[in-house]
C-alpha cells in the first residue's frame, strides 16, 4: 500500500525519529512511503531523501495559511487511495481539511504527547472536529489515551494506544570503558560521574529544573557532571543559568547530536525532568542502554519506569526531590546498576520497534479486515 506521513516538520526529536524509523520499516515490508511537512523539511529529511523517500514541505506561515492548505491538497491528490497517517494535532487537522473529498484508504492520527493543556483552545477544537473524518486516533501511552477519552476525542472507529518502540539493536549496555572515553573526550576529570539527559531545549522539558537540582547534587557529590544533548530555543538562557549557578565546566551543552547511542553508553545515570511527556523515546533509549533512570512522574513515564525497580520517579517541578533521587543512586552504584539491568531487560521485551510497526500495519489494513483492538496491547512497567 501507499502510506503518506503528514508531520509539522522533520527536525530532530522523538516524534520525528519515530516517523523516520517507521518509514524504513514500512519500506522494508514493501510499502511505498512519502512525507508531507506542514512547515519546513527539517534535519531528518536528509536521511529520508538520501534513502530515496519523497519529502515535500508546505511552507506554512503563522496563523491560518490557505496557501499551505492548497499546497497540501495538491500533494495529497497525487496519492489517491493512500493511508494518510498524521502526527500530532495541527498536522492532522490540516491534512484532514486538505484531503476532504479525496480518496484515502484510511486516516489515522498519532498524538505523540499528552495533548494540549486545555481542551477548549482553538487548536484542540479544530482537532476534535477533524475526528469526524478520522478512522483511528492513536495515543502513545495508556495515560494519554485515557486523557483524550475524557476530553471527548472520538474518531469514527476507535481511540487506541500504540506505545512507541525503538531500534534496540542500536543500543549497547553502558560500561566503564565507554564512560572513561566519554569523560576524556569532554575534558572532565577522570573520576567524573556522568548524569545525562537527551531532549530539545524547550519549556516542556524543564531543563531549568534539572539545573537547579544538579546544583544541589554537586554540593553532595562534587565529582558529578551533567551532559545535556539537544538544542532548542532555550539554550542561551539555560547556559546563562548554569553559569550564574557557578556550575562552570561541570555542565556540558552538546547541542544536536546524531550519536546518542554512543553518549548513552558513557553515562552512569539518565534523567528526564519534563513537566509533561507522552511515551518518551529518550526513556526507552536509556533503558535499552541499561541505564538507571530518574524521571518526573508525568504522562506515560510510569508506564516505562517502575519506581524502585528500573529507576526512580519524582514529582514534576520538584528540584529537591529530583536532586535527592539522583544523589541516592550515585551513592548506591550496585543498586543503580541492577536498576539499569532491569530496564534493559524490560526494553528488550516491551520496547521493540517491530512490535510498534506491526500494530500500525494492522490499523492501516483494518478497513478490510475488521477489528485491530485485539492486536493492540499496552505494555506495563517492569514486573
Amino acid at each position: 500500500m501507499e502510506i503518506v506521513h503528514f508531520v509539522e516538520n522533520l527536525d530532530r526529536g522523538g516524534l520525528e525519529r519515530t516517523v523516520v524509523d517507521l518509514i524504513a520499516s514500512q519500506r522494508e515490508a514493501g510499502h511505498q512511503c512519502r512525507v508531507i511537512c506542514l512547515f519546513k523539511l527539517g534535519l531528518l529529511a536528509r536521511e529520508l531523501l538520501a534513502a530515496g523517500v519523497r519529502v515535500d514541505a508546505c511552507g506554512k506561515q503563522p496563523g491560518l495559511d490557505l496557501r499551505a492548505l492548497r499546497r497540501a491538497r495538491a500533494l495529497l491528490r497525487q496519492s489517491p487511495g493512500a493511508v494518510i497517517h498524521t502526527h500530532n494535532a495541527m498536522a492532522h487537522y490540516y491534512a484532514v481539511a486538505a484531503s476532504l473529498g479525496l480518496s484515502a484508504r484510511c486516516r489515522i492520527n498519532t498524538r505523540h504527547g499528552m495533548g494540549g493543556r486545555s481542551h477548549s483552545g482553538r487548536q484542540e477544537w479544530l482537532y476534535r472536529q477533524s475526528m469526524r473524518a478520522t478512522d483511528y486516533a492513536v495515543a502513545v501511552c495508556e495515560a494519554a489515551r485515557e486523557r483524550f477519552e475524557e476530553q471527548g476525542i472520538q474518531p469514527r472507529r476507535g481511540l487506541l494506544a500504540v506505545p512507541n518502540g525503538i531500534r534496540l539493536e542500536r543500543f549497547r549496555p553502558a560500561d566503564a570503558a565507554a564512560r572513561k572515553a566519554l569523560v576524556a573526550e569532554l575534558g572532565w576529570p577522570a573520576d567524573s560521574r556522568i548524569i545525562g539527559t537527551v531532549g530539545r531545549l524547550q519549556p516542556v522539558k524543564d531543563h531549568a529544573l534539572l539545573l537547579r537540582a544538579f546544583a544541589k547534587v554537586r554540593m553532595q557529590v562534587p565529582e558529578a557532571v551533567l551532559l545535556i544533548a539537544g538544542d532548542g530555543p532555550l539554550r542561551e538562557a539555560l547556559e546563562t543559568q548554569a553559569a550564574q549557578a557557578g556550575l562552570g565546566e561541570a555542565v556540558k551543552f552538546l547541542g544536536d547530536r546524531h550519536d546518542v547511542p554512543r553518549l548513552l553508553a558513557g553515562m552512569e545515570l539518565f534523567t528526564l525532568s519534563s513537566s509533561s511527556e507522552g511515551y518518551s523515546i529518550a526513556l526507552l533509549e536509556a533503558c535499552a542502554a541499561g541505564l538507571p533512570v530518574v524521571a518526573t512522574d508525568v504522562g506515560g513515564n510510569r508506564e516505562i519506569i517502575r519506581d524502585g525497580a528500573n529507576g526512580r520517579l519524582v514529582p514534576a517541578t520538584d528540584a529537591a526531590a529530583l536532586a535527592t533521587a539522583l544523589i541516592a543512586l550515585l551513592r548506591e552504584p550496585v543498586s543503580a546498576a541492577e536498576m539499569g539491568r532491569m530496564g534493559r531487560t524490560w526494553a528488550q521485551a516491551e520496547a521493540s520497534f517491530r512490535t510498534m510497526a506491526e500494530r500500525y500495519h494492522r490499523l492501516y489494513r483494518d478497513d478490510a479486515t475488521g477489528s485491530p483492538a485485539d492486536a493492540i496491547a499496552i505494555p506495563g512497567g517492569v514486573s
